[in-house]
């Protein structure tokens, strides 16, 4: 066994295509490389440990796999690099719409006026909690990220 040669695929004495050298027989015409499955198993596993770059093979493979690739992509960086602004992820538009939910409630007439009132009041104090928040808390945050960065480019 040649545990030096690099190849997974061998050209069959049969039929004269390209066949995987570790199977037993070729897959297109039936000819058989190996005695057995186990021979041929033993011979492929002594290939694989001759070099580390083989670990990823099959025994039925032609070519070694290529190596990864890293497909990871920073849409913030590539968006940045292309000029378009990104606003930072905030919740504080999820709590704006619960506000919103419990402000058409206190819409709806149901029972007495009572529950209308709380709902209304309930969904003004969580709407204004949701506006306050993304304009005082996310804005200033915003502005002050935006701030650093400008300084530390001046300097």
């Amino acid at each position: 066994m040649d545990v030096a040669n690099p190849a997974l695929g061998i050209e069959c004495p049969g039929c004269g295509l390209l066949a995987a050298r570790f199977t037993p027989n070729c897959s297109n015409c039936g000819r058989t490389f190996w005695p057995s499955r186990a021979i041929a198993s033993s011979a492929f596993r002594a290939w694989k440990a001759a070099d580390s770059a083989r670990a990823t093979a099959r025994p039925f493979d032609t070519d070694l796999p290529p190596t990864p690739v890293d497909n990871t992509i920073d849409y913030d960086a590539k968006a940045h690099r292309l000029g378009i602004h990104l606003f930072p992820k905030t919740w504080w538009p999820i709590v704006i719409s619960l506000g919103f939910l419990f402000l058409a409630l206190g819409a709806v007439p149901i029972g007495d006026g009572t529950l209308r009132l709380v709902f209304a009041v309930l969904g003004a104090v969580i709407f204004f909690i949701g506006i306050g928040g993304w304009w005082l808390v996310e804005d200033i945050k915003l502005y002050e990220e935006s701030v650093a960065a400008v300084e530390e480019a001046t300097h």
